[in-house]
């Protein structure tokens, strides 16, 4: 009599056997496998592991080192972490990569602990070393750019003007831009170059300041600056913002940053974008909102959900309104104590019309676009708020996730409205350290002050968030952004808000995978789980176990994107703030790129 289960479990080894030393089992072998430190997954199922396998650009196993090291191969690749952590790389949830490449490019005018300007002369200083160093660069391009000067932390308290930037040039335009980028200061040059003089009007949403004489004083706010600035980088060029894209898509990698925001474009800078992805591969993805009130149509006919060449226009971007450290954010009240020459009852001012908002809103509700909507003050949010409500009973709900940009004054009822809306909200804890004192002092008072970017609240609602740095605003520095988002604490070392606090694993979600949700990538990002992305950030200690006040002092080591290293910290000189010589690098870049455009138009 045959012993068919023998004979069964004979054909079953045999098969198993070939099974295993097939090739699509073999193809299942780990092209590497991170082990030797914790790893932070953001997944709530399996908030931590020991190690992970990657295969094709993706996560091919999480868990015990023992079960990983079951994909190991012969040609597998042990990345050995060392007792350093690995966490899912952050998702920009609202940046601006080209112009982080365009301050890449600037004079650094930024006070410490990102640079080392505390006053007006130290500006105008700043601008002439970077002149001495970049001669070639500025008569290329007849400009002198500097970024990140803040009135608020310059001892005189107040902007440069024309006269100050006319000791830098008078024959050159010579700008420098706010550390909000929402003003800006031309010198005489600079003004003519614009066409700005006495008998210039301020336009919609924008204002030219003048001195006592009436004529314009170089100081120029919101849409004043951003119309000017434009026609002053104009010689640029796209083969110039090209050398941006780079520069801005290195930097953001050097902070762990795997996927990279340009939160508001044009039409033409997307174009440039697209342009040099194909050209060159980006280290990072990158996700473009052009300004809503721009081109709808251009918007319509590239949004997507895939990338191309790691690019893709993700929806539109509104600007309501302005800065509020700079006084030019909608308030619903008077500001307790704005520095500088303003009317009684002053509480800022609109950027955007009341129908500019109803229409961008309605639009993007019509033909599914993600809105991503710049709101700082109460009375922009309100705004925000009433044209999304119109725009849901009207038009029903559906998962369109639009986003509130910022929120910094926001009040709790507002917050309610949020969830009711349910509208993402990407708040800024960074102002908390670099402004914080001065929204206590003078823009909102202390007990308002308290509940700036209100993180708790939102906590509370069990809603997600996103964190953001705002780049250029401050540089892309994630370890940053946690820190705020932990400790809240200020320059002076006050704890502004304790109650507005949330935990270490709440705020890398908010870098992670809640900013992943909002892009409409949570199945690709965000979380270290199998069969997503293989983006990853290495870094020097576990943020779970240190101590909370030394959160900025943690170093991005690695950067993974899609399982390839894009970023190492002895590779660079971005790591922290840019040290001396780095414009000049970028600069040369630029030039390069300049003339190779000239060659190849010859």
């Amino acid at each position: 009599m045959v012993d068919w289960s023998c004979f069964t479990r004979g054909l079953c080894a045999i098969f198993l056997g070939l099974i295993l030393n097939s090739p699509a089992h073999a193809a299942e072998m780990a092209d590497r496998i991170f082990l030797g430190g914790p790893v932070l997954t953001m997944d709530d199922g399996t908030p931590q592991a020991e190690a992970v396998a990657i295969k094709d650009g993706r996560i091919l196993s999480v868990g015990t080192e023992a079960q990983v090291l079951d994909r190991k191969g012969e040609d597998t690749t042990i990345h050995d972490l060392q007792g350093r952590v690995l966490l899912p790389g952050f998702v920009d949830s609202h940046g601006h990569v080209v112009m982080g490449g365009l301050q890449a490019l600037s004079a650094n005018l930024l006070a410490p602990p990102d640079g080392e300007v505390r006053d007006i002369p130290g500006v105008v200083d700043a601008l002439g070393v970077w002149f001495e160093n970049n001669a070639e660069v500025a008569q290329r391009v007849n400009l002198i750019a500097g970024f990140g000067y803040d009135q608020s932390q310059l001892e005189e308290g107040r902007h440069p003007t024309r006269e100050d930037l006319d000791q830098v040039s008078t024959d050159i335009p010579v700008v420098v831009i706010h550390q909000s980028g929402h003003f800006g200061v031309m010198n005489s040059k600079g003004l003519e170059v614009v066409g700005i003089d006495r008998g210039s009007e301020d336009p919609n949403g924008g204002v030219i300041r003048r001195g006592e004489d009436g004529e314009p004083n170089g100081v120029l706010e919101e849409n004043a600056f951003f119309m000017a600035l434009a026609k002053l980088v104009g010689g640029i060029g796209p083969d110039g913002f090209k050398a941006f894209v780079k520069a801005g898509a290195g930097l953001w990698a050097s902070y762990g940053y795997t996927t990279a925001q340009e939160g508001r474009a044009s039409p033409q800078t997307t174009e440039i974008v697209k342009a040099f992805s194909a050209e060159e591969a980006l280290p990072v993805d990158i996700v473009i909102y052009p300004d809503v009130l721009l081109d709808r149509d251009f918007i319509a006919d590239n949004a997507a959900l895939s990338y191309v060449n790691r690019v893709r226009v993700g929806g539109a971007k509104l600007t309501i309104d302005g800065s509020p450290q700079g006084f030019t954010a909608l308030r619903d009240r008077p500001y307790y104590d704005p520095v500088g020459n303003y009317p009684p009852g002053y509480a800022g001012y609109a950027a955007a019309t009341m129908e500019q908002v109803v229409s961008s809103v309605d639009w993007a509700f019509d033909n599914d676009i993600q809105l991503l909507t710049h709101a700082n003050g109460e009375g922009a949010s309100d705004m925000l708020l009433a044209a999304i409500k119109a725009a849901t009973e009207a038009r029903g709900g559906k998962d369109r996730r639009p986003v509130l940009i910022h929120g910094q004054f926001l009040r709790e009822d507002q917050v309610d409205s949020l969830k009711a809306l349910d509208i993402f909200p990407s708040v800024f804890p960074m102002h908390t350290f670099y402004w914080g004192d001065w929204h206590r002092e003078h823009t909102v008072g202390p007990v308002n002050a308290e509940n700036i970017s209100p993180t708790g609240w939102i906590r509370q609602r069990g809603m997600k968030f996103g964190t953001h740095h705002d780049a250029p605003v401050a540089f892309p520095d994630s370890m940053r952004v946690l820190d705020a988002t932990v400790t809240r604490r200020t320059r002076s070392g006050d704890i502004l808000g304790p109650s507005q606090r949330v935990d270490v694993m709440t705020a890398l979600k908010a870098m992670t995978i809640w900013p992943a949700w909002q892009h409409f990538e949570e199945k690709e990002k965000g979380s270290i789980e199998v069969g997503k992305l293989a983006d990853f950030v290495i870094l020097s200690a576990n943020p779970l176990t240190v101590d909370p006040e030394n959160l900025d002092q943690l170093r991005v080591v690695e950067t993974f994107k899609d399982g390839e290293l894009v970023y190492r910290a002895d590779d660079t000189g971005y790591q922290g703030a840019f040290p001396a010589g780095t414009s000049m690098a970028v600069g040369r870049e630029f030039l390069e790129a300049l003339e190779e455009s000239e060659t190849a138009g010859k």
